[in-house]
């Protein structure tokens, strides 16, 4: 628990969905007395994007849901990170809301086009994958920071990726946002220092969700064997044995949306499970 986000409002993108990241992140800060937005696509993003997003219905359920569990104040919002004026239409919720961000989780992410290698791939799913990843940090960031300055501060977390740092095979696209987001979040650390909001991102590694199960998947096919042979084959990989959760992600956010790591700020955290040790 983190005593300090209590009553404190945190707007988290992608977390639509309860097998995902961003719910598991949402539902973290909820339980330290956190108000919190639930801000998603509520539709399928398209017919080309393989893993589909949470519904409309799944976003209000969960605002219920965490409302009803740790009396807090929930909204789910309907954002497209792609469109400006979609973000805009956000931020008014917010302030008919609770009127300030204290803490922002950049977490909406997608994949479009894959597999395919460099040379073979799509250009507009590639366009549509750096688009959602990279520039969807930056419309959000670039709409909340000022809301955030006014109120005197704050975190923001973006959900960056073991991929922006060592390469998948046929997913680059999604790698070269990733890595995007590690610098993006360097230069607003550097920017935002004086305005009193810490920036970080997380690097997650294989996460039990409904993306990485897809990938097992696909994997499979193309080593063909079977779905939980690839998954063995990967947590050998791993230093601590296993894939890791949702929730184990969502602990190490709550700690940089915390006053507990505020004298941290640039830094890109692996959760890995020792599978990636670089800095």
């Amino acid at each position: 628990m983190y005593p300090d986000l209590k009553g404190k409002t945190a707007v988290i993108t992608g977390a639509g969905k309860r097998t995902g990241i961003g719910y598991a992140i949402a539902r973290k800060l909820a339980s330290c007395g956190a108000n919190v937005v639930i801000a998603d696509l509520g539709a399928s993003p398209g017919k080309d994007m393989q893993v589909p997003a949470g519904s409309w219905e799944e976003m209000r359920s969960i605002a219920s849901e965490l409302s009803d569990a740790f009396g807090v104040k929930a909204l789910a919002v309907g954002l497209d990170v792609t469109s400006g004026e979609s973000v805009a239409g956000m931020i008014e919720e917010v302030k008919g809301f609770t009127g300030r961000v204290d803490v922002l989780c950049n977490n909406a992410g997608a994949s479009f086009g894959v597999p395919n290698a460099v040379h073979t791939y799509d250009e507009a799913a590639w366009m549509k994958t750096i688009d959602v990843n990279l520039h969807g940090v930056f419309r959000v960031s670039r709409a909340v920071v000022p809301l955030m300055a006014a109120g005197g501060g704050g975190s923001i977390v973006n959900t960056a990726s073991r991929a922006g740092k060592f390469p998948p095979l046929f997913n680059g696209a999604y790698a070269v946002a990733k890595a995007g987001v590690i610098m993006l979040t360097k230069v607003m650390a550097r920017e935002l220092a004086g305005n009193k909001i810490r920036v970080n991102a997380l690097c997650p590694g294989q996460i039990g969700t409904d993306l990485e199960k897809w990938r097992f998947g696909l994997e499979a096919q193309f080593y063909n064997c079977s779905v939980e042979d690839r998954e063995r084959a990967m947590c050998a990989t791993i230093p601590l044995g296993r894939i890791g959760s949702p929730a184990e992600v969502a602990s190490l956010a709550a700690f940089l949306a915390s006053e507990e790591s505020s004298y941290m700020t640039g830094q890109a955290v692996n959760v890995t499970g020792g599978q990636l040790m670089e800095l």
